[in-house]
């Protein structure tokens, strides 16, 4: 009997080091400005006109991440959350979709209980030592710099299949 081919049905990401380059720049007005990679944006459209789920987990929070988030179409976004697995493990059961059925791009220690529970676990090239090895995949791009961009054309490449079940 062939091995069955997990399709991917949820993406999900952190924000500040993964979609961003993990700098906070602060206004005169105290506001905190993040700069989005606009390729990465089109790689996560790609995925969601696939028919991907796409979530952000974050552990800040920020109307900019809001804003971002609704002009890309991503409908789960949670920020300042403490313990992303648990909030990963509610959302996938509120979508009725497995961790196996999930990726998830994290760049740092409060993402690696996440990276090693979904079926498919990138870190960002710059991202820290506790991420890169929970991670099974570390991209060539840094965090703000293409990274997410870089996911999704891998995964599309491979038709959203995660590997073996």
């Amino acid at each position: 009997m062939a091995a069955r081919r997990r399709l991917l049905r949820l993406l999900v990401l952190d924000v500040d080091g993964v979609l961003t380059d993990g700098r906070l720049h602060y206004g005169a007005r105290g506001e905190t400005l993040k700069v989005f990679h606009v390729r990465d944006g089109h790689g996560l459209k790609q995925l969601i006109e696939r028919g991907v789920a796409v979530a952000v987990i974050s552990g800040r929070r920020s109307p900019a991440v809001q804003r971002r988030c609704r002009e890309l179409g991503i409908r789960h976004v949670f920020q300042g959350i403490d313990d992303k697995l648990d909030c990963l493990a509610r959302l996938t059961k509120r979508l009725r979709i497995t961790l196996a059925e999930t990726a998830f791009i994290g760049d740092d220690t409060p993402d690696a209980a996440a990276l090693r529970a979904v079926g498919l676990g990138f870190a960002v090239a710059d991202a820290h030592l506790d991420a890169q090895e929970a991670a099974g995949y570390i991209t060539r791009s840094g965090g703000g710099q293409g990274a997410v961009r870089e996911v999704c054309d891998w995964l599309l490449e491979r038709e959203l299949q995660l590997g073996a079940k």
